[in-house]
């Protein structure tokens, strides 16, 4: 039952950003895409410090000076800032594909860096999957596009965040390190839009609504995430995160009339395929470990 209970709200938070996401790339066709995310992070660390005062939490935490938690709100930066000017310039369909490799990088990092051991089975898939992302890229063939090289980036960034969320000791909630990463993101992104070149717009009423809209879907996405993974089999559950491919592929083609070629359906299949089992062995190691443990 917790395992029905946590796919069922690991679903639900994949369609609140892969809306999220469709809201962003409708916003920054007319709005810079570095003010879309500024705002909509701005947002989102207003949120936050009200649910801490809510709470009853300090506002300040000294985790906030800890380097690692520094360093992942520097990859948030960075990660987010690529994504989001990636979103700007290709379709939805595309940049979702790409995302969807995440696992597999912060599965490999964690292997190289955190010393957590791999198979060869898990080492395979985690290489099918990057021949999977460069289908989609398609290097040096007539259908590469450069700004795809965005979402990889984006990717990436995220990706390292993720990697290192693992390997934090400090205590530091959930919505804590939220406060921390949109504190970075939010001037970050408003400078992006000086840095391209671009100059901020005056939304009208329509475009807030927009905006106001992406901070709650983001919020939603996030406290479903965390009544997700509070109980149940990780590896299953997590595995239920590839739906966002999913609802990018429908909102993609009914919301922007995308209709994605066949080397990016085929690059997707493969890391989709690639993350799930990799996922799932994960899962199955940590059971096997456990069982074998000897009871106190």
């Amino acid at each position: 039952m917790d395992n029905i209970r946590g796919a069922a709200f690991m679903v639900f938070a994949m369609f609140c950003f892969a809306v999220e996401d469709a809201l962003i790339k409708q916003l920054a066709g007319t709005i810079p895409a570095g003010q879309v995310l500024g705002t909509i992070c701005l947002g989102g660390f207003l949120a936050f410090l009200a649910w801490s005062a809510i709470k009853g939490q300090t506002l300040w935490q000294p985790a906030y000076l800890n380097p690692k938690v520094v360093l992942r709100s520097l990859c948030e930066v960075i990660g987010s800032c690529f994504f989001v000017s990636a979103l700007a310039l290709i379709p939805l369909t595309t940049a979702s594909a790409v995302i969807q490799a995440t696992p597999l990088v912060v599965a490999m990092g964690a292997a190289l860096f955190l010393g957590q051991g791999i198979g060869w089975r898990r080492w395979l898939a985690i290489i099918v999957g990057f021949v999977g992302v460069l289908i989609i890229i398609r290097p040096g063939m007539e259908g590469f596009v450069p700004a795809t090289l965005l979402a990889v980036g984006g990717m990436f960034g995220l990706a390292t965040r993720d990697l290192i969320t693992r390997s934090l000791t400090v205590q530091v909630t959930g919505p804590q390190l939220g406060i921390h990463a949109f504190a970075l993101v939010t001037p970050a992104a408003f400078a992006l839009v000086l840095l391209q070149g671009q100059t901020f717009v005056a939304p009208s009423p329509t475009q807030w609504a927009w905006l106001g809209a992406g901070v709650a879907i983001g919020m939603l996405a996030y406290l479903a995430i965390i009544t997700a993974t509070r109980g149940g089999n990780a590896g299953i559950i997590s595995s239920f995160r590839y739906s966002r491919m999913v609802f990018a592929l429908i909102i993609g083609y009914v919301v922007f009339t995308e209709i994605p070629d066949a080397p990016t359906l085929i690059g997707a299949a493969i890391i989709i395929a690639s993350g799930i089992y990799t996922l799932w062995r994960e899962a199955r190691l940590r059971r096997a470990s456990l069982a074998s443990q000897p009871a106190l």
